[in-house]
C-alpha cells in the first residue's frame, strides 16, 4: 500500500471458514497435523480438490507408514464436519473421498536433507515477505483486519447455535478511507453469507449488521447504501457445492490483503520444512518485533531462498521511511539475533508441531500466540534485544 497519496480508499476483503478454498485449506492442514502429530520431522505437500460430494487429495509425503490412507481419509471428513458442512450437496459423511499421496521424491529430499557438513537446505526456491505497522493492536493492516473479524464473529455465534439461518460459506470486504494516511472509517462493507432457503436477503442483512458494528470501531459503519450483504439477493447454495474449492487459492486473504507485496508461494498443506511457509512467517515475526520495538511505524521484510541451500540468499528490509534507525545495521542485527536457515526458523519458532488447522481460516497473521504453539510467529519475544541493540 502505498503511503505517497495521503488521502485514499483502500480494501481488503477474507473468506469464512466454509468458502470452498478454505474449507480445502482446513482439509490439507489437517493432514499436515496428522502426520506431525506421529512424527515431528515429517515431510507434507498435500494439496486438496473439493466439489459437490467429493474430496481428492494428491501430494507427497515422508513419514510414518503407520498412518493409512484411512486415516487420511477421516481427518478430512472430521475438517468438513468441524467446519459445519451436513448439507446435501456437501455432507462430512457421505462425501466421496479419493486419496492419491505416495513418497516424496528422492531428489527433492536429498536436496533438503542435512547430511555431513551440509546442513538442512530449503525445499524448494521462492521469496517470502513479512508486513506489520501500526493501524491496528495486532500490528495488522486496517482493511483486512476488520474483513477477518467480521467473519470471525460471525463464524463464533454459527458455532454456539446463534445463528441457526446462516450457513458455512462466507464472504466479507471492507474498504476504508484514509485521510493524511490514517484509517478513519468503513466508507463501504461488503458481506455475503450462506444462508436457509426460509428467509430473505434483508433477514440475511438484520442477522449480519451486528457482527459488522461489533468488528468496526464505533462511528465506523458505512452509510446504509454502502452497506452490502449478499448483493445477489439469495445465497443458498454454497461451499464446494456451490463452487469447486481448492488447497492455497486465497493467499492475499492469507496475509495481509494486498496491503503489502507476497511472494506467490501458498502456506497451507505443507510442513514447515517448505520455506513458502516458514520463511513467510518468520518474515512476519521480524517485522512485527521491528514495529512493536518502536525502530519504525512500518515495515516490509522479504526472504530469499535456493532449494537445496541452508542460508537465505537475502534479506531485505524496509522500514518506508519510518524508521528510527539504520536500516542496513537493522538487517544486520536480525542476522545476529536469528538463524534464518529453514533448521533455525523451525527451532526457533518451533514450527515442526501440530499447529496449522487453526491458520486455515481468519488469517495466518494478526493472531494471538497460544501457550502451546498455535501462532508462535506472532510473539514479541525480541522487542526487548531489538531495543537494547539500538539504544532505545
Amino acid at each position: 500500500m502505498s503511503t505517497k497519496h495521503k488521502n485514499f480508499l483502500f480494501t481488503s476483503e477474507s473468506v469464512g471458514e466454509g468458502h470452498p478454498d478454505k474449507v480445502c485449506d482446513r482439509i490439507s492442514d489437517s493432514i499436515v497435523d496428522l502426520f506431525l502429530t506421529h512424527d515431528p520431522q515429517s515431510r507434507v505437500a498435500v494439496e486438496t480438490l473439493a466439489t459437490t460430494n467429493r474430496i481428492v487429495l494428491a501430494g507427497e509425503i515422508r513419514g510414518p507408514k503407520l498412518i493409512t490412507p484411512r486415516e487420511m481419509e477421516q481427518a478430512a471428513r472430521d475438517a468438513v464436519r468441524e467446519i459445519g458442512y451436513a448439507q446435501k450437496g456437501f455432507h462430512w459423511q457421505w462425501a466421496d473421498v479419493q486419496i492419491y499421496v505416495h513418497a516424496q521424491s528422492d531428489d527433492i529430499a536429498v536436496g533438503v536433507d542435512a547430511s555431513g557438513n551440509k546442513d538442512e537446505g530449503a525445499g524448494d526456491q521462492g521469496i517470502m515477505f513479512g508486513y506489520a505497522c501500526r493501524e491496528t493492536p495486532t500490528l495488522m493492516p486496517a482493511a483486512i483486519y476488520y474483513s477477518h473479524k467480521i467473519l470471525r464473529l460471525i463464524s463464533e455465534a454459527r458455532h454456539a447455535g446463534k445463528l441457526p439461518l446462516l450457513g458455512p460459506d462466507a464472504k466479507s470486504q471492507v474498504t476504508l478511507e484514509y485521510v493524511d494516511g490514517v484509517p478513519v472509517r468503513a466508507a463501504r462493507v461488503v458481506v455475503s453469507t450462506q444462508h436457509d432457503e426460509s428467509i430473505g436477503q434483508d433477514d440475511v442483512r438484520e442477522l449480519v449488521r451486528p457482527f459488522v458494528q461489533a468488528a468496526l470501531p464505533e462511528g465506523w459503519m458505512p452509510e446504509e447504501k454502502h452497506f452490502y450483504v449478499n448483493p445477489t439477493g439469495r445465497f443458498v447454495i454454497g461451499g464446494p457445492d456451490g463452487d469447486a474449492g481448492l488447497t492455497g487459492r486465497k493467499i492475499i486473504v492469507d496475509t495481509y490483503g494486498g496491503a503489502a507485496p507476497h511472494g506467490g508461494g501458498a502456506f497451507s498443506g505443507k510442513d514447515p520444512t517448505k520455506v513458502d511457509r516458514s520463511a513467510a512467517y518468520m518474515a512476519r515475526y521480524l517485522a512485527k518485533n521491528i514495529v512493536a520495538a518502536g525502530i519504525a511505524d512500518r515495515c516490509t521484510l522479504q526472504l530469499a531462498y535456493a532449494i537445496g541451500v541452508s542460508e537465505p540468499l537475502a534479506l531485505y528490509v524496509s522500514t518506508h521511511d519510518t524508521n528510527h534507525v539504520d536500516d542496513e545495521k537493522l538487517s544486520d542485527i536480525l542476522r545476529e539475533l536469528v538463524k534464518l536457515s529453514p533448521r533455525g526458523i523451525r527451532e526457533h519458532l518451533q514450527l515442526n508441531r501440530p499447529i496449522y488447522k487453526k491458520t486455515s481460516s481468519f488469517g495466518h497473521f494478526g493472531r494471538d500466540p497460544e501457550p502451546d504453539g498455535h501462532f508462535s510467529w506472532e510473539r514479541l519475544d525480541l522487542v526487548a534485544e531489538l531495543k537494547r541493540a539500538f539504544g532505545l
